[in-house]
């Protein structure tokens, strides 16, 4: 969890670095412990009025696509520079036509212990068909929560947003601030493509 002044540092830096004719505006930059997520808008491809449903379908996916390729390379050095400098990986969307498209993220597994009373629940999603495994069960509580909880989790970010900054001021935040500056000792795999 970072601050909002963090966070605002982290997408100054994308829009300052990024090159100005990537994107038409920088949407949205999200991070978490593993990664940052960088979308922005591009023009939608210009159709001729009346067109059908389909035809504008194929054409937003044709203009993703098409952008995915031929900006694969900046968005490649943005990235290590970035991945140096923050030491998380990258991933990239795009916004196009009301469709979000998001290229190669982390997907990172999570570990926990359950109890009986909620394996059943992710039992009986997979009985019901609506997950494959234990893991897509859970996978898609979490969707659910998501979904249905903004009001509760922007409130419990903005609390730890607030216990961080009291912590940022107590007695050991010099030292807590050196450590954090420090590189990793292990090395990170490079992400192949963005």
């Amino acid at each position: 969890m970072i601050t909002t002044e963090q966070h605002e540092k982290l997408r100054g830096w994308f829009a300052g670095r990024l090159p100005d004719d990537l994107f038409e505006s920088l949407s949205e930059v999200t991070v978490d412990r593993e990664e940052i997520t960088v979308i922005g808008r591009i023009a939608e491809p210009r159709l001729a009025e009346g067109v059908s449903d389909a035809e504008k379908e194929a054409a937003v996916e044709s203009r993703i696509q098409e952008f995915r390729e031929r900006t694969r390379d900046d968005r490649v050095a943005v990235a290590r520079e970035a991945e140096h400098r923050f030491r998380k990986k990258v991933s990239w969307g795009v916004e196009c036509g009301g469709e979000r498209a998001l290229f190669t993220h982390v997907a990172a597994p999570v570990m926990t212990r359950l109890r009986q009373p909620q394996r059943q629940v992710l039992d009986t999603l997979i009985a019901a068909g609506v997950a494959r495994s234990r893991s897509d069960a859970l996978a898609w509580c979490v969707r659910l929560v998501e979904r249905h909880a903004d009001d509760w989790l922007a409130e419990l970010r903005d609390s730890l947003e607030h216990v961080q900054r009291v912590r940022a001021q107590g007695p050991d935040a010099e030292d807590a601030a050196a450590h954090e500056a420090e590189p990793e000792d292990t090395p990170r795999d490079e992400q192949t493509e963005n």
